[in-house]
């Protein structure tokens, strides 16, 4: 099974990172210079404002828009309500105390007090980041978590013995209190010198930051993660990836760095890309990338998956389209929604979707059959880095999931909402806006300020209105002794029109 991983950075304005299987897209990473990341990022902030009724506070912290930070996400320390030192309290790993054991936010912070906040979630549209002071520092094998203690494996690491191998390592490397350590799933059988050095750096790490916190006066930035390479070589690079293509020299180079000093045994798997033809084409990337910006996403099988995404929430249709199985009905459902399972899950990973998420497979009477499919969209689940919580299937063939949100989505973040139709993907008809305009121009006629009036229309508009409502605007001037000027312009596209209305003298007239 070929894995490759590709960097695409030739332009400066982005940067990008696939990982491809056998041909097939299965990662995509977008980050573009002006839209700048936070996620991540470690920032000495100031309490804006206290919102005791949704039990949240407004951070300041520097970067133009407020975050958001609930109650669930104020480490104890910050729970004396003091505007001095913090308390010492610290929490264990997986043991965060329950909202019900929390005290009030407003009897936990003030207006004006210093705060360290890291952010959690990037700002989407009106909604600013998301942040939490339950800080961590995410290396290749291990997440320090400072004012935290105890250890942790992650859930993903299935294997008991294994578990119990690593829980072990880490206890004879004996952390030092006060800083916690989750072993990620990047540790699955790596050695204890491996861990040992990402241990010392992460400590490192966190002693500069310390540094700044204490030495810092005044709002900004503590520590900025990685930009989108190198966390892609710490969280995505394994040893199931046996290439690295770069078309960028400097950063092919930065890369064997990294990998010298992380994983020296795999650096010889990076390469650089000199060939004429753009990376992503050769690979056909360009092609991949155009198909999971569109609504419908067609099926080998013949069936498709329409894909809506809405202010609330991300709603899936699976339909077995074209299938041409001779099979009964029951069955060309089921093997249509196991094949769409697989693809939802697919695309989830690829545009980046999060939220709360609604999938309407076809209807299957076999209750095997429905199991069936909830088994095969877990299992196609399992391999994305995002949490997701999904329930049970439905007699009617619906899943209702939630998946983990960190950034805006793919979507988002590459287009503008069409401003002819505010982002419906609708405009009127022709039909419809004359309809509406006729009756604007009615309005017009029962002013008597009003001696001309000025219309200005896209041509197709303009053509309907001089054929097929030529007699009613007729009818209109002779009714009303006004004239209507019709204007057709070129650059007039759907809804948009412009109605100015003019007296005997020729001043401007308001309706």
């Amino acid at each position: 099974m070929a894995r490759e991983m590709l960097v695409n950075v030739a332009e400066s304005e982005e940067c990008r990172v696939a990982v491809v299987e056998n041909g097939s897209l299965e990662e995509l990473y977008v980050e573009r210079a002006s839209q700048g990341a936070h996620v991540g990022n470690i920032y000495k902030g100031k309490v804006a404002n206290i919102e005791a009724g949704i039990q949240a506070a407004f951070i300041d912290f520097g970067t133009g828009k407020n975050g958001f930070l609930h109650i669930s996400d104020l480490h104890p320390r910050y729970f004396s309500g003091k505007g001095g030192k913090e308390d010492t309290q610290v929490e264990n790993i997986g043991r965060r105390k329950a909202l019900k054991e929390r005290p009030p936010i407003q009897s936990c912070l003030r207006k004006g007090r210093e705060i360290v906040v890291q952010v959690t979630k990037e700002g989407v549209k009106t909604k600013g980041p998301t942040l939490s002071t339950y800080l961590a520092l995410p290396g290749k094998y291990l997440v320090m978590m400072p004012w935290m203690r105890r250890q942790g494996v992650s859930h993903k690491i299935e294997d008991e013995d294994e578990r119990k191998r690593l829980r072990e390592i880490l206890n004879e490397l004996d952390p030092p209190k006060g800083q916690g350590f989750i072993i990620r799933t990047a540790g699955y059988g790596c050695s204890k010198k491996d861990i040992q050095n990402d241990l010392r750096y992460l400590q490192r790490l966190w002693r500069a930051i310390e540094k700044r916190i204490d030495s810092e006066g005044r709002l900004g930035e503590l520590y900025q993660e990685s930009d989108l390479v190198f966390r892609a070589l710490r969280d995505v690079f394994d040893n199931k990836i046996t290439k690295i293509l770069c078309d960028s020299e400097a950063v092919t180079r930065k890369i064997r760095d990294f990998l010298s000093i992380v994983m020296p045994r795999l650096q010889r798997r990076v390469h650089y890309y000199d060939d004429k033809m753009p990376l992503f084409h050769k690979y056909k990337i360009e092609e991949e990338i155009a198909k999971i910006q569109a609504r419908r996403v067609e099926l080998k099988g013949g069936g498709s998956v329409v894909i809506e995404q809405t202010e609330a929430m991300v709603a899936i249709d699976v339909n077995s389209g074209r299938s041409k199985t001779q099979k009964s009905a029951e069955l060309t459902a089921y093997e249509s929604n196991v094949e769409a399972a697989k693809e939802i899950a697919r695309q989830l990973k690829l545009r980046d979707l999060g939220g709360l998420i609604v999938c309407d497979f076809i209807d299957m009477r076999n209750a095997r059959h429905r199991k069936e499919v909830e088994r095969a969209f877990r299992a196609a689940t399992k391999t994305d880095r995002a949490r997701s919580k999904i329930l049970p299937i439905s007699r009617f063939g619906v899943v209702e999931m939630t998946r983990q949100r960190m950034r805006p989505s793919l979507q988002s973040s590459t287009y503008l909402a069409c401003p002819h139709c505010a982002g419906t993907g609708f405009v009127k008809s022709h039909e419809s806006l004359a309809i509406e305009i006729i009756r604007l121009l009615n309005l017009s006629a029962s002013d008597k300020r009003i001696k001309r009036v000025e219309l200005s229309v896209s041509p197709e508009v303009a053509d309907y209105l001089h054929n097929q409502k030529r007699a009613v605007i007729l009818e209109i001037e002779q009714a009303s002794e006004k004239r209507i000027n019709i204007h057709s312009m070129a650059d007039y596209v759907g809804e948009k029109h412009d109605l100015v209305c003019y007296n005997d003298r020729g001043t401007v007239v308001k309706l």
